[in-house]
């Protein structure tokens, strides 16, 4: 979805008219996509360990169930890319075929094991060829379920003396609770058994689907975000009354970075007035994903040759927090970290 020319004139103005310090405000938190996930295999404790020894404030784990229905942190529920199930014969005839949220997929899915034999499996890289380093720790970590994630983040608050809170992710909660194995439920559970359901917990649950999350506003206590992605989305957020309409039901807005920083001809555009708008009803603003791979950055931030180069992630970073955003998530929460000390405005 694309924001109007007008708008666009309107947020640059406004931002160039805010004294630089006053934009900067409060620092924007480090969120932790997946982990350190450009480091070490997603979704795995070695990840979120090292997230956190870089300085992120939020880990985070997409939660998809198990056939016994324990939560378990993967980035989708078919996972023949971050395990080795494809190479375990045992497991040959659980591979499938279904439809997920109107798209056929083939492999193997959580839904088809118990949480006793997905933890056989070892977890790898999912894009080794961009993340070669991170593909050496592959076989090291097994799947984690939400429970190990809380605790990992609750004992690492406790020895650093810095509260680390965990941003789960309902994936696919619409086909899951077709199939009987409803996320909102056992996510609020969850979370009433770890003393984090209220709006002060450590804990922000995020979803792609909106009915989900208005489900989940009467289980839980705990705040919600409304994920956007650019093109087609279930939300309006190229109005100031589609924004303003996703606050009565939503705490927080985590729009796809350039729904906040435009791509202009390989470069920055100027900010949308998007993260005014959120302000405005009341919503925070974290956007999503910044990654340092040329594979991931606009043309003119790119450094080297090949896709799996880095670039310069940073600008991104700078550009994000002069626009006035309350959070990142990075799957380098390092290079997240430092650039809230570096960044100039103005």
């Amino acid at each position: 979805m694309s924001l109007t020319r007008r708008a666009f004139a309107a947020s640059a103005a406004v931002l160039a008219a805010t004294p630089a310090a006053a934009r900067m405000g409060r620092r924007p938190m480090v969120i932790a996509h997946r982990g350190a996930s450009g480091e070490r295999p997603e979704h795995t404790l070695a990840a979120y360990r090292l997230a956190i020894a870089q300085g992120a404030d939020f880990i985070e784990p997409d939660l998809v169930p198990t056939k016994d229905g324990h939560l378990v942190a993967r980035h989708e529920n078919e996972i023949s890319g971050t395990t080795d199930v494809a190479r375990r014969p045992e497991f040959a005839g659980r591979r499938a075929e279904k439809l997920i949220d109107g798209e056929k997929v083939a492999g193997w899915f959580t839904e088809d094991f118990t949480l006793a034999e997905l933890k056989t499996l070892r977890a790898r890289e999912r894009l080794p060829h961009l993340r070669p380093a991170s593909a050496r720790f592959d076989g090291q970590e097994t799947i984690p379920t939400y429970q190990e994630v809380v605790d990992l983040a609750k004992a690492e608050s406790r020895r650093l003396k810095r509260t680390i809170g965990t941003y789960p992710e309902m994936k696919h909660p619409a086909y899951f609770g077709a199939i009987g194995l409803p996320l909102e439920e056992r996510l609020a559970d969850a979370l009433r058994a770890n003393g984090l359901d209220s709006r002060t917990a450590p804990v922000f649950v995020q979803c792609f689907e909106v009915e989900p999350l208005k489900r989940f506003m009467a289980l839980s206590k705990a705040r919600r975000v409304m994920l956007v992605a650019q093109g087609p989305a279930p939300v309006d957020v190229a109005t100031e009354a589609g924004v303003k309409a996703i606050a009565a039901f939503a705490d927080g807005l985590g729009p796809e970075w350039p729904l906040v920083v435009p791509v202009v001809d390989g470069g920055l555009g100027a900010p949308t007035p998007l993260v005014g708008w959120a302000h405005a009803a009341g919503l925070q603003v974290h956007p999503w994903t910044v990654r340092a791979e040329n594979n991931f950055l606009p043309a003119k931030l790119r450094r080297g040759t090949s896709p799996a180069d880095h670039g310069d992630a940073e600008t991104v970073f700078d550009a994000l927090q002069c626009a006035g955003v309350d959070g990142v998530f990075s799957d380098f929460p390092g290079l997240a970290a430092k650039a809230r000390f570096h960044v100039r405005c103005g």
